[in-house]
């Protein structure tokens, strides 16, 4: 595991790791076949979580974090996704998406692998 990263970084990775697998379960949505995929978004959320206090999705790009967590529409899980099912980062899959796997669950070892 990176030293650089605090310790409060990981208390956010272990939490957004709860939060994606119980948010996959509730919404019948899967991760990717890669798992490398899902650790990468899992972390990115932490680092926004340990940094901003939410997790914004961290496959985009922003001028201005702080404005963007005023929206609150890019906040994982983002309007998008509550409303429609879809996730722009493709951490939460459709069954039917050919990229998605039939898992809800992620070791979070495959996640510190992936760091």
């Amino acid at each position: 595991m990176d030293s650089i990263k605090s310790d409060n970084f990981y208390n956010c990775l272990k939490a957004m790791h709860t939060f994606a697998e119980t948010y996959a379960q509730q919404t019948n949505t899967f991760f990717s076949v890669d798992p490398s995929v899902t650790s990468i978004i899992i972390a990115g959320l932490a680092n926004y979580k340990d940094n901003d206090g939410v997790p914004l999705c961290p496959c985009r790009n922003y001028s201005n974090e702080k404005a963007e967590i005023e929206l609150n529409y890019w906040i994982c899980p983002c309007v998008s996704m509550r409303e429609r099912k879809e996730c722009h980062c493709k951490l939460f899959l459709q069954p039917n998406e050919s990229d998605a796997s039939s898992s809800q669950k992620i070791s979070i070892e495959t996640i510190y692998e992936n760091l």
